[in-house]
């Protein structure tokens, strides 16, 4: 042994000590993780889906795109180039995004987007998260073909509170439009009239043998039997809430959203868009020579129209004989329009509430809102002469509204011009927190269905705790809406039929195991309590995530102001940051 390598018994004990007082001393160095990198380049690819082949928008000529593959604690460098003529942004849906707002990707909201041959890294770090979220562009319709999942896994030697499954499969629900879903949504705005719906749900980014031209598309699931797979669903679908069922199997549901929940076993899945869940298929002891349709189809109860087709792959077992005359078993799956379904399955979710994964929901509040969620319409005006039409309901244009306020996107990021405060004439912070005309919000509609327009946002001390009831409507049609919250997680404490009640309904408030989560069904004629705590500084956008609404301005921000240490301020803008 050389002079270099060799240490005295005492040397060693002294390292021995000196490195127990750093983990004593620093004990983030213990549980620190590490940076992992990944390069995203924009770029088109040809695909051909139900034998039609366009030139779409993808993330390294993948459909779907990578996975991004982490641990809880770890850092995570994106690289995006854009090398389309189309201008992207990416938002890391789910990632809390603790005081790097600049990285959550939302376009005129957090950054500019990204223009043609532009480059943007996004720098973040996971704190307090494990488990299964996804990625996607969010800028327009840009969703459609570019996501991808984003695995999270347990820190080192952290064990999942649940077994440990044989292998991890991601599943992404999408949608596949034989156009050009830019072009879709273009259309729609222009005329005032609801966009074309999508050609086929996939899996995978695969149509499946129930379409057209697509029989050698399907997406095969191959298991061994006696045997337990953590299935990581994923809806990115565009518009659509997604029932989802196996047949002759069933699933334990343990996480959502990236949280874990109390193990509860199910049939059958309801997954909006925007919202993951994990669950555990145990597959037959014994191969049963057999093969078995995996299918999705939506939950629908509005009264527009909407893709009414059904995905399908396939789960087959690796031992199976003669697949080609095996009998072929398929699921039943609800209604479309089964309310009772989706509201029986979101009330089985309970957080999981151990000494290792608590929760803390808010006990009490600072701060209460009543947000209305819905459709309206806005008034022809001066649209035509800006080649605008007015093909909506009785010669109006479709518009979406938290509040009756449609919010259109500004020209400068938002988040941009509060930290360089610099937001007149960019948005305001009058955005109201109880609706302005009250009405019964279930029952029949107003007859001055009308939406306002603004850029508005609430601002939030630093920790303040925040209730928020989302209140279904049923102008044009009583329907369910996701509604996504960025930069937090928030606990589910309540949920209802008809109109919230302030003086009944808290009295039934779970705040023992609320779930956890960033997106929520908001009731089909009901409404839903959320509290979270505003603990996360910047500007964060809340909306609805079917793309059609939001396109129509079903959103609004909240503006949370810095604390008053240093640990609890927005760091500044990276120098990369994209220009509008």
């Amino acid at each position: 042994m050389s002079a270099a390598t060799a240490m005295s018994p005492a040397a060693v004990l002294m390292a021995f000590l000196l490195a127990i007082t750093c983990l004593w001393t620093f004990p983030q160095v213990a549980n620190a993780g590490v940076t992992r990198h990944y390069k995203f380049n924009i770029e088109l690819k040809n695909i051909t889906r139900l034998c039609h082949t366009k030139s779409i928008v993808t993330v390294n000529g993948k459909f779907p795109g990578p996975r991004v593959i982490a641990r809880e604690g770890d850092r995570l460098v994106v690289k995006v180039v854009n090398h389309v003529s189309n201008n992207i942004s990416i938002h890391w849906h789910g990632i809390r995004q603790l005081r790097s707002g600049w990285a959550d990707g939302p376009s005129y909201v957090t950054q500019c987007p990204i223009q043609t041959n532009q480059t943007y890294v996004y720098n973040f770090t996971i704190t307090g998260q494990r488990g299964t979220l996804f990625w996607h562009a969010h800028i327009t319709w840009m969703r459609a073909t570019v996501y991808g999942p984003l695995i999270i896994l347990p820190k080192p030697n952290q064990p999942y509170p649940f077994p440990k499954p044989y292998k991890q499969v991601p599943i992404m629900f999408g949608e596949w439009f034989n156009a050009d879903p830019e072009a879709v949504i273009s259309q729609a705005l222009q005329t005032g009239g609801g966009p074309n719906v999508s050609d086929a749900y996939t899996l995978n980014g695969l149509p499946g043998p129930l379409y057209n031209c697509s029989a050698k598309d399907t997406y095969k699931l191959k298991v061994k039997p006696g045997k337990t797979y953590l299935l990581r669903l994923i809806n990115a679908a565009l518009n659509d809430d997604l029932f989802f069922s196996i047949a002759n199997h069933s699933f334990t549901v343990v996480e959502a959203d990236a949280g874990y929940v109390k193990p509860f076993n199910t049939s059958v899945l309801l997954i909006t868009p925007g919202q993951t869940t994990n669950v555990l298929l145990k597959t037959k002891p014994v191969s049963p020579n057999a093969t078995f349709y995996m299918l999705a189809r939506p939950y629908f109860t509005g009264q527009g129209t909407f893709d009414n087709t059904t995905i399908a792959g396939i789960l087959e077992y690796e031992e199976t004989q003669n697949l080609t005359t095996t009998p072929v078993f398929t699921p039943v799956l609800p209604a479309i329009n089964a309310t009772n379904v989706v509201s029986n399955f979101s009330s089985k979710f309970r957080a999981l509430a151990t000494a290792q994964f608590p929760v803390t929901v808010p006990q009490t509040v600072d701060r209460t809102f009543l947000f209305t969620v819905g459709l309206g319409i806005s008034p022809c005006g001066n649209n035509k002469t800006n080649n605008q039409t007015c093909q909506g309901p009785n010669g109006t244009r479709f518009a979406a509204s938290m509040n009756n306020i449609s919010m259109p996107l500004p020209s400068t990021a938002l988040l941009q011009a509060y930290y360089t405060k610099k937001s007149n004439g960019v948005f305001t912070t009058d955005f109201p927190i109880t609706p302005l005309n009250p009405f019964n919000y279930t029952g029949t509609p107003p007859n001055n269905t009308f939406v306002a327009n603004g850029t508005k946002a609430v601002v939030l001390p630093f920790n303040t705790t925040v209730e928020v009831v989302l209140q279904g409507t049923s102008i044009l049609g009583a329907e369910s809406h996701p509604i996504h919250l960025h930069g937090y997680n928030f606990y589910i404490v309540g949920q209802g039929f008809g109109n919230f009640d302030p003086s009944k309904d808290p009295k039934s408030y779970n705040l023992v195991d609320p779930v956890e989560r960033n997106t929520v069904g908001v009731p089909t004629a009901g409404w839903v309590a959320i509290r979270f705590r505003a603990d996360n500084p910047g500007v964060w956008l809340m909306h609805c995530h079917f793309d059609v609404h939001l396109s129509w301005g079903l959103r609004m921000a909240w503006v949370v102001m810095d604390g008053k240490l240093p640990h609890q301020k927005l760091l500044p803008p990276p120098s990369d940051l994209p220009k509008c």
